[in-house]
């Protein structure tokens, strides 16, 4: 059976895409991003995200599966590996809500990776290829899942990427099916000079996940536990209620790679004691 065929075969297995109260605690839905252990297998990624207290993990591309293997996540791993992962995930009790940051090329590639998130149980999946938003809302309406559109720090200095803008990501996803919107990543909107809680309430009710991460100082500067730069985390997350947001949250600590588990845990205490 062609790749795509037996990728969407398993998309029509069911597994609920949306995520469950029980994958939320206080009122909040917090897990990691598998890329904070990119020093590691994605296996051993989702043991570490359960030291840090994550229920969730957002998956992502090319990261080694487990030790001893060549295999690597990706919307084209073989099927069996895809089931080892997700038989991982189980027995930690950590979920794979999502995946990304991943781009694609056209509607076919779109479809694989969607038929992936789908067989995988995932809530959504985050891209930057927004060049191709109309073949994104043809797989988001198709596979009924959720498409957010991420962005890396960016300046009018460099006007070929746009992405980077609140203004830009409004303009791809406000006229389009509500299940595309924007992964807001509170981090790269520092390292761009944007408020991110300004950044929210231009975007407000198109936010479907957060990359939550904080920063030394605007601009370019290093990562720091959450709460502990200039990033607004009561503002942030009361602008995130407000706007009636009820996706996931996913921690980025992007430093102290070796073993960055208690400032992963640090940001999950602080998203779950916020009011929800």
């Amino acid at each position: 059976m062609p790749r795509v065929l037996a990728l969407l075969a398993l998309a029509a297995a069911p597994l609920a895409a949306a995520l469950p109260d029980a994958a939320r605690r206080d009122g909040w839905a917090v897990g990691a991003q598998a890329w904070v252990f990119n020093r590691y297998t994605a296996f051993e990624a989702v043991a570490r995200a359960k030291d840090a207290g994550a229920e969730l993990i957002e998956l992502y591309p090319g990261q080694p599966l487990r030790p001893g293997s060549s295999s690597k996540v990706h919307h084209r791993m073989p099927v069996a590996d895809r089931e080892a992962l997700l038989a991982e995930c189980r027995r930690l009790g950590v979920r794979p809500v999502s995946y990304g940051v991943v781009d694609a090329a056209d509607l076919a590639e779109v479809r694989e990776i969607l038929a992936f998130a789908k067989s995988m149980g995932m809530e959504l999946v985050a891209t930057e290829s927004a060049g191709i938003v109309a073949d994104w809302e043809t797989g988001a309406r198709e596979f009924d899942l959720k498409v957010a559109f991420h962005h890396h720090p960016g300046s009018l200095a460099r006007p070929d990427y746009r992405v980077w803008h609140p203004l830009y990501l409004l303009g791809i996803v406000e006229s389009r099916d509500r299940r595309l919107g924007v992964c807001a990543d509170s981090g790269h909107w520092c390292a761009s000079g944007i408020d991110p809680v300004q950044a929210l309430r231009v975007l407000r009710g198109r936010v479907l996940s957060v990359h939550l991460k904080d920063k030394a100082a605007m601009g370019p500067a290093e990562v720091v536990t959450v709460g502990k730069g200039v990033l607004d985390v009561r503002g942030f997350l009361a602008e995130l209620r407000a706007g009636g947001f009820d996706g996931p949250v996913i921690v980025e600590h992007e430093n102290d790679w070796q073993d960055n588990r208690p400032q992963v845990a640090e940001a999950i205490r602080v998203v779950r004691a916020s009011p929800r």
